[in-house]
């Protein structure tokens, strides 16, 4: 089992920014839980933490400590 890393993302705020980080978390790390929480703005996943936060990044979004 991976370690897992909860972010806060507070400019993901609507149901497209939800689906946006999923799906780049999901290409960056398959097979890993991804959980993405639009009502508190946390994102916790499975994996290399480094790769996530990229993947975030790359998306558009600003991923900070939890």
């Amino acid at each position: 089992m991976s370690e897992k890393t909860t972010l806060r993302v507070n400019d993901m705020t609507c149901a497209h920014c939800v689906g946006t980080v999923r799906k780049a978390l999901e290409e960056a790390l398959p097979g890993e839980e991804i959980t993405v929480d639009l009502g508190t703005h946390q994102v916790s996943f499975g994996g290399d933490r480094a790769k996530g936060e990229a993947a975030i990044r790359e998306a558009g979004y600003t991923p900070e400590p939890a």
